[in-house]
C-alpha cells in the first residue's frame, strides 16, 4: 500500500502582476516582430488575374470562330 503524502502550498503571485506582465509582453512582441511579407499573395493574384484574363480573352476568339 502507497504512503499518502502531504502537498506544501505555493504561494501564487497576484493576479495583476500576471495580467500587466502578459499585455505588456504581447504589446512587446507585437509592436516590433509583427512584420508581415506578402509579396507571395501578390504574386499568386497577379497569376490568377493574368490566367483569368487569358481565359476570357480565349472564350471571346472562340466565340468569334464558332458562330
Amino acid at each position: 500500500m502507497s504512503r499518502k503524502r502531504k502537498r506544501q502550498s505555493r504561494i501564487l503571485p497576484s493576479r495583476e502582476s500576471q495580467i500587466s506582465a502578459t499585455t505588456s509582453t504581447a504589446k512587446r512582441i507585437m509592436g516590433r516582430e509583427f512584420n508581415p511579407d506578402y509579396t507571395y499573395v501578390i504574386n499568386d493574384l497577379r497569376r490568377i488575374g493574368i490566367l483569368a484574363g487569358s481565359f476570357f480573352v480565349v472564350l471571346v476568339v472562340l466565340s468569334f470562330f464558332l458562330r
